[in-house]
């Protein structure tokens, strides 16, 4: 590894959001994402279903590495439009330690002509989050049309997320580079506040180096932070 990769691979591993969201996921699973997240030079956060919340939490502080921070993902994977389920889903990932949500914006609603409830959702979801980092997940692999993506990243940022994220990880289009930069856009025509997140797909250096790349180019060298700027890998 040359000299320009070691500065992009230590980059990388700050922004790293280490997932891991199966559905057979065990308690055993999560120690041994926490342990690696503790033995790798400590990433950002790693992402969890909100039901090892508790197992996460307990061994990154046994691991020495309470740093890291624990983000759960809610409303995950479909985006239902239910704004009930999402608010208890936030509540109970909140009373179990979670430090960031990540919630899945009801897309197949807002295609379907509901243009409130998404924004509604958000805004309740961050109410309760208070100073927690609301990240909102859009699905850029389905809505396809730049036009819409840059639509509900609007909305979703002015309905006060502190995130935008590309993708679940669950479907066949994850993060692409063209999605990556309409909301980048987004990001930087509302001022520069809010993060980006990149995930779905992204499995090595060159990937997560092609999106950091993107923020330099578009939202200056110094924007890309871990406070603003993070990789969701597995």
């Amino acid at each position: 590894m040359n000299a320009a990769d070691r500065v992009m691979a230590a980059r990388v591993l700050a922004a790293l959001d280490l997932t891991s969201l199966g559905e057979d996921d065990t308690p055993e699973a999560i120690e041994r994402l926490c342990a690696a997240a503790a033995a790798g030079g400590h990433p950002a956060a790693v992402c969890v279903y909100p039901e090892h919340i508790a197992t996460a939490r307990r061994t990154l502080e046994l691991e020495h590495a309470s740093e890291v921070a624990v983000a759960a993902v809610v409303n995950f994977p479909d985006g239902s439009n239910d704004i009930s389920r999402a608010l208890r889903e936030t509540r109970r990932a909140l009373a179990a330690g979670a430090d960031e949500i990540d919630i899945v914006f009801p897309w197949r609603a807002y295609l379907g002509g509901d243009r409130e409830g998404g924004a509604l959702m958000l805004q309740q979801c961050k109410s309760i989050c208070g100073r927690k980092i609301l990240k909102v997940i859009l699905e850029t692999g389905e809505l396809g049309d730049p036009l819409l993506i840059r639509e509900i990243a609007f909305a979703a940022l002015g309905a006060g997320a502190d995130f935008i994220k590309t993708s679940t990880g669950k479907t066949k289009t994850g993060a692409t580079p063209a999605a990556a930069r309409t909301v980048l856009e987004c990001i930087r025509n509302s001022g520069g506040r809010a993060g980006f997140k990149a995930a779905g797909g992204v499995r090595t250096l060159a990937d997560a180096g092609s999106y950091l790349t993107l923020a330099d180019e578009i939202l200056g060298a110094g924007w890309a932070t871990p406070a603003r700027f993070r990789i969701g890998a597995s």
